[in-house]
């Protein structure tokens, strides 16, 4: 892996962290649906506008069904489980859940692509499954979190729907820019949220905050992240691309604490680090003599 990809990585990590608290804070006025349709009307606005300047963009037919297919896991359907979920649960939760995908991806790529998957990290995938079982349970309802556990399971159902874009981007990587895949997303999910400006309630206001982070999500989360990480997918194998993810929780943690004010208890503390922990045995790197196939 390149440095260029693992900065790569690092940033839209970053960045994909701060969103789940963005999110909060846009549906405080915003309707979920409709905070989605908005984030990825900005990011196409600016990708129309510097549509000249990245050039063509030929898609075979196969092609096409490839692009479709990951967009529609990934903004479509991941933004539906996700924006849902944080009506349900905490930011901090959530970020914990991000945690398994990592695993699940890995589980998956050995399927799809062929790369070599360990004991350990179907054993780190189970331990972190019943991690984020454990902390749904302990969820208590209150107002940031009033169904913890139905957020908590939609939040999983977004991370599915991750690992199928994952998997079907680094496919397309091989014929397709990282810039025209991150482009394509933002294009199929505003076609696809489009509906929310008829469905979806309006704002009764709109308010400083909840407009700026409709606007970070575009711009910053949306539009550079998914072009960060496309790239960083494009350039490294995509179990080691997701394994960037497991810096999602400890940011989404710190951040829902600093702005949101969200705590766990200590059921919620001791199931995320049973993510964290089956996460960990799963990353852990091979024994010398051993190598992975795509390294």
């Amino acid at each position: 892996m390149s440095w260029a990809a693992f900065f790569a990585l690092v940033g839209a990590s970053i960045l994909w962290g701060s969103s789940f608290i963005a999110m909060k804070i846009a549906m405080r006025e915003f309707s979920p649906l409709l905070a989605v349709f908005c984030r990825m009307a900005v990011a196409s606005a600016v990708f129309a506008l510097i549509w000249k300047r990245m050039g063509g963009f030929a898609a075979g037919r196969a092609d096409w069904k490839g692009i479709v297919f990951m967009a529609f896991c990934e903004p479509c359907l991941y933004f539906i489980f996700e924006s849902q979920a944080l009506t349900m649960t905490q930011a901090s939760q959530a970020g914990m859940i991000t945690a398994m995908l990592p695993v699940m991806t890995a589980v998956a790529a050995s399927f799809v692509l062929q790369e070599k998957l360990e004991v350990r990290a179907m054993t780190g995938l189970l331990l972190a499954v019943a991690g984020v079982a454990v902390m749904s349970l302990a969820g208590e309802a209150g107002p940031q979190a009033p169904r913890p556990i139905l957020g908590n399971f939609l939040e999983f159902l977004a991370m599915c729907c991750a690992v199928g874009y994952i998997i079907t981007c680094k496919k397309l990587a091989a014929r397709h820019k990282p810039l025209y895949l991150t482009a394509a997303q933002s294009f199929v999910g505003m076609a696809f949220f489009s509906p929310a400006l008829v469905f979806a309630p309006m704002p009764a206001k709109l308010t400083f905050g909840p407009v700026a982070a409709v606007f970070f999500l575009g711009l910053a989360v949306t539009f550079v992240a998914y072009g960060l990480y496309n790239y960083g997918v494009c350039n490294a194998p995509a179990a080691k691309a997701a394994a960037f993810i497991n810096l999602i929780p400890v940011i989404t943690c710190l951040l829902s604490w600093l702005i949101l004010d969200e705590t766990l208890n200590a059921g919620q503390l001791l199931g995320g680090a049973t993510v964290l922990g089956g996460v960990g045995l799963s990353a852990r790197p091979a024994r010398k003599g051993r190598k992975t196939h795509g390294e």
